[in-house]
């Protein structure tokens, strides 16, 4: 594990998926299955395009939070599926310096 804040947040994550500690909101989202975690990502994504069009610095400040929130729970479900951000980051570098458009043709290519 990192000094990096979101490599140890999908650290701690992971451990939960494999120990199911009791009274853990992390534990009842990942006994929820892919249906939960995935209900409070679309939640929380809804909340994050609210916020960010709440204007000034208290917008910019709820969006951080509802931000946040977004990732937490995307990592839950990482941590589920059992990805490592490292696998994220190497998909990442892989579309780097690539239009997104051209990244989006060649997904829906037929192989």
């Amino acid at each position: 594990m990192t000094n990096d804040v979101l490599d140890r947040l999908l650290g701690q994550l992971q451990e939960r998926a494999t120990t199911l500690p009791e009274g853990s909101y992390t534990t009842k989202l990942l006994r929820g299955g892919i249906p939960k975690i995935a209900e409070k990502i679309l939640e929380e994504a809804n909340e994050v395009i609210e916020a960010a069009g709440e204007p000034g610095a208290e917008g910019a400040a709820h969006t951080v939070r509802e931000a946040a929130d977004v990732i937490y729970h995307l990592w839950v479900l990482l941590a589920f599926r059992g990805v490592t951000l490292d696998q994220v980051r190497a998909e990442l570098e892989r579309r780097e310096g690539t239009s997104g458009l051209e990244e989006k043709r060649r997904r829906t290519e037929p192989k």
